[in-house]
């Protein structure tokens, strides 16, 4: 009976572990795939994240996190800040990079883009900031 509970208590452990699985994987489809949201309802809620911020008195604000594999190289090149390291995104990673890159850097904004997360010791989750003033 001892073997037979251990076995279901596995059972039920690897069920979790696959039903995790599939819901990261499917996170990652979705954010592989272009957002559909125009310039212009961009500047509106990048507009909207910022000044709320502002009224909270931050000068800087965390706008996303992703996982390392929406990264070529699982968020290497980004934890190594390495020059280049915008390179490796894909998504809406990349997606928000190009979209800092073309409307708000020029403004004088700028972003910080780190590994939040060292689950097992390696590259986990990656947040991208927002800075100003």
């Amino acid at each position: 009976m001892l073997a037979l509970a251990e076995a279901e208590t596995a059972s039920e452990v690897l069920r979790q572990k696959e039903k995790a699985d599939a819901e990261k994987k499917a996170l990652i489809d979705k954010l592989l795939k272009p957002s559909g949201i125009s310039e212009q309802e961009a500047l509106k809620r990048a507009a909207e994240i910022v000044q709320r911020a502002v009224k909270n008195g931050l000068t800087e604000v965390e706008v996303f996190r992703f996982p390392n594999a929406l990264c070529t190289d699982n968020g290497r090149a980004i934890n190594m800040m390495e020059p280049g390291w915008e390179s490796t995104l894909t998504g809406l990673p990349k997606e928000m990079y190009s979209f800092w890159d073309r409307h708000l850097r020029p403004i004088g904004y700028k972003i910080r883009v780190q590994v939040v997360d060292f689950s097992g010791g390696v590259p986990g989750d990656i947040a991208l900031t927002l800075k100003w003033g």
